[in-house]
């Protein structure tokens, strides 16, 4: 049997990642769920940008690679974003 995953972070997590870079920040008993919907956003576009490097990464190792050499050079990279 699977278990899903949850789709909120724990309230608590949220808060002590809130206070740690804004410790001016009050929050009310109420906020958990604007917090949520805020975060759920932020971290979807964290995840994309991760997921993109990785891609691009990849990339660049194969034209690498495939052009024998052993040192990842810009023109590596810029080729690579040319495909991506």
């Amino acid at each position: 049997r699977r278990r899903r995953m949850r789709s909120t972070a724990p309230r608590s997590t949220l808060r002590k990642i809130i206070k740690k870079h804004k410790p001016q920040l009050r929050l009310a008993a109420n906020a958990d769920l604007l917090l949520e919907i805020f975060f759920s956003s932020v971290l979807k576009v964290h995840l994309s940008f991760l997921l993109f490097l990785h891609r691009l990464a990849e990339e660049v190792r194969t034209n690498a690679f495939e052009n024998k050499s052993k040192i990842i050079k810009p023109e590596h990279t810029i080729s690579a974003a040319k495909v991506l």
